[in-house]
């Protein structure tokens, strides 16, 4: 098993807001790394291609209002794997915790630990970015 855990992201937002804008998988686009391509989205669901890797498509698992949501693959994927992000209001501001677990074979772990870390750590940066406005 495979865990990616990056620094929690603060955000100067309520986690009504924050879970608003993450429950709706139109906004992800924005939070995807560059190496993405071919973005589809409705509220509940999404594809997109990581360029030289793999075609992905996502969906919500369930959602805890203001507090959680889990996302899983929609259909075929090259492994399982699930993507949680945890809000919690703390005073004026909202702290989200972003954690990826993959079901993966050691070798394969070996060669996807580097791009995945680095795909949730861009996620992060750019969900701080898309918040500041």
């Amino acid at each position: 098993m495979l865990k990616i855990e990056p620094e929690p992201a603060l955000v100067k937002k309520s986690a009504s807001f924050v879970f608003a804008y993450l429950s709706d998988f139109n906004n992800y686009k924005e939070l995807m790394p560059e190496q993405a391509a071919n973005w589809v989205s409705t509220t509940e669901n999404c594809s997109f291609t990581i360029q030289g890797i793999a075609t992905l498509a996502l969906k919500f698992e369930n959602k805890i209002p203001e507090t959680e949501i889990h996302i899983v693959k929609d259909g075929k994927a090259p492994f399982d794997f699930k993507i949680s992000e945890f809000i919690n209001q703390v005073g004026e501001e909202t702290e989200v915790k972003l954690i990826m677990t993959a079901d993966v074979n050691p070798f394969v772990k070996m060669m996807a630990e580097k791009p995945l870390t680095n795909f949730m750590e861009s996620i992060r940066r750019k969900f701080i970015k898309a918040m500041e406005n």
